[in-house]
């Protein structure tokens, strides 16, 4: 027996979860784990979503929808008879769960907080399902990705970014969201008052704490209008305001990998282009 076989596989709860026994029949309530199973070639055991799990695409239209993140369909969800259901301590609530733990043998809880965590991640999901090989695929492309974006010699920029409007709302320094931006040099600010996404009010956050502005297109769907509108705003002091993808910031899994191949070159078009747009693509 191996190291790794005697190693407890724990969630982000700290619970210890078995290898599944047979094939499994799950439900994911997350849009990147979603994307995840998919990778991890767990697509014909999977059950149930969200409708926000909208990747891969064609293949995801296949599982039925079970409602929101936050609104699941619970009966519908019961009907389907999961042997593993995987949620998210962000994204889903836990009454939901509460809910949940009376029907669902296995509830795998997952949190990634730092890029890193993807790793653990991938690990976790390939041994309960029986995907070793193609988690350690997806950890080495993973650090080859960190790896190339510690390897720039980027300057640290403070940037504020922008995920909703009406009200302005940031993210705070802790989120996966800030991790990510943190990998190409770019440092997330936002008001002090310790909410992970934090209200921002301009007559009160002074521009001289940022350098540049993102603009994310989600969960607010940001667009070219918005950047004209908002670095012609006097709070912005004439700095300069980007769109950013933001499935390619927020997303973890195995949409990581590409996120930060994505910022890599967002962060090198940045430099390049000085003050020019530069866009969400």
């Amino acid at each position: 027996m191996t190291a790794d076989a005697l190693t407890p596989l724990r969630d982000a709860l700290g619970r210890v979860h078995a290898p599944a026994v047979g094939p499994a029949r799950i439900v994911s309530l997350v849009p990147s784990l979603t994307e995840l199973l998919f990778a991890l070639d767990l697509g014909d055991q999977l059950v149930g979503r969200t409708g926000f799990c909208i990747h891969p695409e064609p293949a995801v239209r296949a599982v039925p929808k079970l409602g929101g993140t936050k609104d699941v369909d619970l009966d519908a969800l019961r009907a389907l008879a999961p042997t593993h259901v995987l949620v998210n301590i962000d994204e889903n609530e836990r009454p939901m769960f509460e809910a949940l733990e009376r029907f669902v043998p296995n509830i795998i809880v997952t949190h990634p907080v730092e890029v890193e965590d993807n790793l653990t991640l991938y690990a976790l999901l390939g041994a309960i399902f029986h995907r070793e090989a193609p988690a350690r695929s997806l950890a080495a492309a993973l650090s080859a990705e960190l790896a190339a974006c510690a390897g720039r010699d980027w300057p640290w920029q403070r940037v504020l970014y922008l995920i909703w409007k009406d009200p302005w709302m940031t993210v705070g320094e802790q989120t996966y969201i800030a991790r990510m931006l943190a990998q190409v040099r770019l440092a997330a600010v936002a008001p002090d008052d310790g909410r992970r996404y934090p209200v921002v009010d301009f007559e009160h956050f002074d521009a001289s704490r940022f350098e540049a502005v993102l603009l994310s297109s989600e969960p607010y769907r940001f667009q070219d209008r918005h950047v004209a509108q908002l670095a012609a705003a006097a709070p912005i002091g004439g700095r300069p305001v980007r769109l950013v993808d933001g499935e390619m910031t927020s997303w973890y899994g195995v949409r990581a990998i590409e996120g930060l191949r994505y910022l890599r070159a967002w962060r090198d078009r940045f430099e390049a282009e000085g003050g020019a747009p530069v866009s969400a693509s």
